[in-house]
């Protein structure tokens, strides 16, 4: 015992070994924190010391969490209350308020702009905003955190975005009507009126229930109710004199009674089209009673920041775990579907249907089954048909109790989307002779008609949707999609998509842009470019050459857009691929292009495509031009079609059941076929006759 330092009638057994001294309770402060002390292990003061400084750090956080701010969003006028510090962004969330931010909150995409009107929020800086928006008093939601009461616009143009995403439904919905004649869904709601229980008629309330149910279809002997629904019967039935309303899943052998409430009166039942695709996801927001499309967004797969093809992916997740790359998926997929909901004013609850098209390894991904098998040999994938899933199992945006179909695929590369594809072309119940092709990431091909299909993928590459290319994009805002060239000057003309000034180039403004550089005589047939580079239209890209296609001035990016033998050299790499592709197909079946009644080309990539200059560079074979044709999106085409009826479904797994696939990566036939494709249009000139004679070889 000893006499406090600072309070010499005060004994205090507590002494602090370093400096010799005592300190009583009121003083038990360490002298020297941040200097090293022998003593510390031990010593009493100093834990004293620091549990106090962890119980008034914990006081600080709780006095700051229970600080709460009013944000208000016009021009809805939606108002939350959230704790300072949060961001703009998570503000929205909680107000149910959409805003586009595709890179998950990072700051790295720029598109989660509002206004602040009133108040004031900590910004950190950007240079993702022009200097006139910051003068407007533009910020990042994801980069604001909230200080006060403040008040937020969100920009115009944005809502001007929204009500083209609604917009677009009613045009999708004209485009696809009367595809689907008998709507069944997955999930349906059942309103029942039913009769007491007595003496004479003492069935148990299950019973009564089935009873119920089976006036209306459902197959109660394959009819399966959980326990949880067991417990809630008794109290659901009586408390609205046995007026009840039940919701059912129709699965492929059983229905299942997923909740039963009491009340007549059924809610919206929406449902969800999903096309899962490695470069791009895209999403219809269904009226699942008549089939209406309520809105149509499309946005970018953030897994793309993990490889641009399957094989990159299946990569990534073996290194970074299945999780990050579902998160991924997962985040972009909930991001347009709010994106959906906000343009047609429903609820995320309101969704009881979701169908979901994609290739094996993004439903693998999505679901967090381990898809590394898929890129060894034999190539085989844990799941080619799954059960119906519920939304909640997934973290899909959605009712959790809505249904889910994940369109079956019939190998480790050809997957749902395209099983969806023929299902919404049907060549499978057709007579002529079809080359379906889906030119994407992967070049995923089916030959066949209502007899017989073989089907094969050839890895294209993303050159075709932007992948690898330096001013490569997809067909949005800004992408240049058509390209003509002066062959006397070398000066090109262009038109991009939104007539906006470029950003960058498409995959069919790239296929327009190497027909003409060859017709033009800008480039030889393997691609090399023949101007002098003293040329004003030629410019060194590293040890390359590079054709300028936009100057700086003509650019919204400030910079020359420019196409180098580089990105030549990747795109014939790609075009190579696909029609060896065709080629080893149609040989295995023993048939050739003559005798193909028509090729049908699918996909975003195909829809501003120009089937003469795909043939001139070598992508398409040079065959009657009327054969061609183009399917738009078929792959949410058929999601649309299996998500309004139940026969489109048992379809599905009868296309992906009756396919035969063809593997080409052991396949000789295959690299022969695709060193000879190596060439603009090919090293076998005779094969395409038309070509030949517009180059005058």
């Amino acid at each position: 015992m000893g006499r406090c330092v600072n309070h010499p009638n005060r004994e205090t057994s507590y002494i602090c070994s370093k400096h010799n001294v005592y300190m009583c309770e009121e003083c038990l402060q360490c002298r020297d924190p941040e200097i090293y002390c022998k003593f510390r292990p031990s010593c009493p003061i100093w834990f004293i010391h620091k549990e106090q400084k962890i119980k008034q750090r914990r006081l600080k956080e709780q006095k700051e969490a229970a600080a709460v701010a009013r944000v208000t969003f016009l021009p809805d006028e939606k108002t939350v209350e959230v704790s300072k510090g949060l961001t703009l962004l998570e503000a929205a969330q909680a107000a149910d308020v959409y805003i586009n931010a595709s890179c998950n909150g990072k700051g790295s995409c720029g598109k989660c702009k509002l206004i602040v009107q009133e108040g004031g929020v900590d910004s950190d800086p950007t240079p993702l905003l022009s200097d006139q928006e910051k003068e407007a008093d533009y910020v990042l939601a994801c980069q604001s955190r909230v200080t006060g009461d403040v008040t937020v616009r969100i920009p115009e143009e944005l809502l001007e975005k929204k009500l083209k995403v609604a917009g677009l439904g009613k045009e999708l919905t004209d485009m696809l009507q009367g595809l689907v004649e008998d709507i069944g869904p997955m999930f349906e709601e059942i309103s029942l009126e039913l009769e007491p229980p007595t003496l004479e008629d003492p069935v148990s309330d299950l019973d009564r229930l089935k009873r119920g149910l089976k006036r209306f279809g459902v197959d109660t002997e394959r009819l399966n109710v959980s326990l949880r629904i067991m417990r809630q019967l008794s109290e659901a039935m009586r408390k609205q004199q046995w007026k009840v309303t039940v919701s059912v899943i129709h699965r492929k052998c059983f229905d299942e009674i997923v909740d039963v409430r009491p009340g007549n009166g059924t809610g919206s039942n929406l449902g969800l089209a999903v096309d899962l695709g490695t470069t791009s996801i895209v999403v219809y927001l269904v009226d699942v009673k008549d089939g209406s499309i309520l809105a149509a967004t499309s946005g970018h797969n953030r897994q793309a920041a993990c490889g641009d093809d399957v094989i990159n992916r299946i990569v990534c997740a073996e290194k970074d775990g299945v999780k990050k790359l579902s998160t991924m998926a997962l985040a972009t997929i909930n991001s347009l579907i709010s994106e959906a909901l906000s343009a047609a004013g429903k609820k995320a609850r309101d969704v009881k249907n979701i169908v979901i098209s994609g290739n094996t390894t993004m439903t693998h991904l999505l679901l967090r089954i381990e898809p590394r098998y898929i890129r060894r040999e034999p190539y085989i994938p844990t799941v080619s048909e799954f059960p119906i899933i519920k939304a909640g199992q997934i973290g899909i945006k959605a009712d959790p109790e809505a249904a889910v179909f994940v369109m079956p695929g019939p190998a480790g590369y050809v997957g749902g989307d395209i099983v969806s594809g023929v299902l919404y072309s049907g060549l499978f119940r057709e007579d002529p002779l079809t080359l379906f092709i889906d030119v994407g990431t992967n070049g995923e091909i089916v030959l066949g008609n209502k007899d017989w299909m073989m089907t094969a993928s050839c890895s294209a590459g993303p050159a075709f949707e932007g992948g690898g290319i330096r001013f490569g994009m997809r067909a949005e805002e800004g992408a240049i999609e058509k390209v003509t060239i002066d062959p006397e000057s070398c000066e090109p003309s262009f038109q991009t998509v939104g007539d906006v000034p470029p950003r960058g180039i498409c995959g069919s403004g790239m296929i327009d842009l190497l027909s003409e550089m060859l017709i033009a005589g800008i480039i030889d047939q393997k691609g090399k470019i023949q101007l002098d580079p003293s040329h004003p239209r030629i410019e060194k890209d590293g040890e390359a050459l590079a054709y300028i296609l936009a100057t700086a001035e003509q650019t919204g990016i400030d910079q020359n857009i420019v196409f180098s033998e580089t990105d030549i050299n990747s795109l014939i790499l790609s075009k190579g691929a696909v029609y060896a592709g065709f080629t080893v197909l149609l040989n295995q079946a023993g048939l050739d292009f003559s005798m193909v009644d028509r090729i049908w080309i699918t996909g975003g990539f195909g829809q501003y495509l120009n089937i003469e200059k795909a043939i001139i560079i070598g992508l398409l074979p040079d065959i009657e031009r009327e054969k061609f044709a183009y399917l738009g999106n078929s792959s949410i085409s058929g999601a649309y079609m299996a998500l309004l009826c139940s026969e489109h479904r048992r379809l599905a797994s009868e296309i992906s059941n009756n396919m035969t696939y063809i593997d080409f990566s052991s396949n000789s036939q295959f690299m022969d076929e695709f060193t000879s494709a190596l060439f603009l249009p090919h090293t076998n000139m005779d094969a395409f006759p038309n070509i030949k004679q517009l180059l005058g070889k």
